[in-house]
């Protein structure tokens, strides 16, 4: 007989084993891809940016468009100011954009290179720009690369006049494109006029129109980051991903932020439409109010098969939280839910709603960890559902869990990038797929002599 006595589950320290992360430059380049006519440049080796444009690829199933500084043998020791050097007028000459951004990585971190002084040496061409991140791959994760990137084109660009444009800034944090279309429909919907800061809509899910664009029309312009210190104010979604871009807008540039999390299920986009609300001063347009009440009639609908059902949620911390709040709303038991991104505040804020629902005493939280520690506790304790990246497959195989994948990357299926999980039209596909898959489930599971009671 097999021995089902639940295993002690011990702490690593200092290994991680599938990790639910990538790592901090990744972040970066998908930051950068989400400004207009801007070249990501990795200062590293070209294995590096070949893996980072590669992971990105698979998961948005577009061309990640990436420079880098080739370093070999002897810039690895000797540091490689002549390679960006190089690079950057060879950049400006052949592909002609706006803008570079350049991100380091652990190479040219380990060594030591000052990008810094290496960047105020090179003759930049008028009317173009450089900007750069200091994001070292073993610090952190993707999500610490991103806001990195953000912070680096903010201090390098964003002015304050003195005279405000009137906008309304919004940082999305790392969400598909398809996220970022639908917070833009409702943003308009409420008549919030707004500058999105990054914004891959138009850069990594550009249609196929048989002419080839090396820069797509989409991304945040220069000019729009440049007027980020003018905005009237800013609505910062995703704690964990936004808050230090936020905090640098209002220390440096005076400009007042309302922090959000990410506005996944019910409550989280009800908090994301008072706050455009209380921008714009109008009333909520019938079109919102419809859409809210079908997610919530959905809801009602469906719990008879989603009610007390177990999952467990991982992946990027601001679409767990997210994730877990709707998980909590269709009255389901968000087991274990974890996160790759060594931050507490993640921790803390899903405690928070671990206690909201009165489920704390039933599930468990761990930010920084990894894929073995949670496949661990579903051996000892399984889950009905599992809820996360493609990274959770090989779980769902060995334990027969049925699997909903969401957040990044998911690179085993397709149109996840060109369907949003935000707002309630998001909420709307995201209870689908999870119903769904149960009501897949049960089919299969049910009596051969039971089949047709259930039809």
């Amino acid at each position: 007989m097999l021995d089902m006595t639940p295993k002690e589950v011990k702490e690593r320290t200092a290994l991680n084993i599938n990790p639910c992360k990538a790592c901090q430059p990744v972040g970066a380049m998908y930051a950068a891809l989400g400004v207009n006519n801007c070249m990501p440049h990795s200062h590293g080796s070209q294995g590096c940016a070949s893996y980072h444009r590669m992971l990105l690829s698979r998961h948005f199933k577009e061309i990640a468009l990436a420079s880098s500084s080739s370093f070999t043998e002897g810039a690895s020791v000797f540091g490689g100011r002549s390679n960006v050097t190089t690079a950057v007028k060879n950049i400006f000459e052949m592909y002609n954009p706006e803008i570079i951004a350049i991100h380091s990585t652990c190479l040219s971190e380990t060594i030591g290179d000052d990008l810094y002084s290496y960047i105020a040496e090179i003759a930049i061409p008028e009317g173009k720009q450089v900007v750069y991140s200091s994001t070292p791959s073993y610090v952190g994760s993707h999500i610490y690369g991103f806001f990195n990137m953000m912070l680096g084109f903010m201090n390098c660009l964003t002015q304050k006049t003195g005279t405000p444009n009137g906008k309304t800034a919004i940082f999305p944090g790392w969400v598909n494109p398809a996220d970022i279309r639908e917070l833009k429909r409702l943003t308009k919907l409420m008549n919030v006029p707004a500058t999105f800061f990054p914004d891959q809509s138009g850069v990594m899910d550009t249609p196929m129109t048989g002419h080839y664009k090396m820069y797509p029309d989409g991304g945040t312009t220069v000019a729009e980051i440049k007027g980020l210190g003018d905005s009237e104010g800013l609505i910062a979604l995703g704690e964990i991903v936004s808050t230090e871009p936020a905090e640098l807008l209002r220390k440096k540039w005076k400009v007042p932020f309302t922090m959000l999390p990410l506005p996944v299920g019910i409550d989280f986009t009800d908090q994301f439409i008072m706050a455009l609300r209380n921008q714009s001063k109008m009333e909520v347009p019938s079109e919102i109010e419809t859409e809210r009440g079908q997610l919530v009639d959905l809801l009602i609908d469906s719990h008879q098969y989603t009610y007390k059902k177990k999952v467990a949620i991982f992946g990027d911390p601001d679409v767990v939280l997210g994730l877990t709040s709707l998980a909590l709303e269709m009255s389901m038991i968000p087991k274990y839910v974890i996160s790759g991104t060594p931050k507490e505040a993640f921790a803390d804020s899903v405690r928070a709603l671990f206690e909201k629902y009165n489920v704390a005493d039933q599930c468990t939280v761990k930010a920084g960890t990894d894929l073995f520690k949670l496949h661990q506790w579903i051996k000892n304790e399984p889950v009905d559902l599992l809820i996360g990246s493609s990274y959770g497959k090989q779980i769902a195989r060995a334990e027969d869990i049925p699997f909903v994948r969401a957040g990044f990357p998911v690179i085993d299926r397709y149109a996840g990038t060109i369907l949003p999980i935000v707002g309630y039209a998001g909420g709307i596909r995201m209870a689908e797929r999870i119903v769904n898959t149960l009501l897949d489930r049960f089919d299969r599971d049910v009596k051969d002599e039971d089949f047709e009671l259930v039809l």
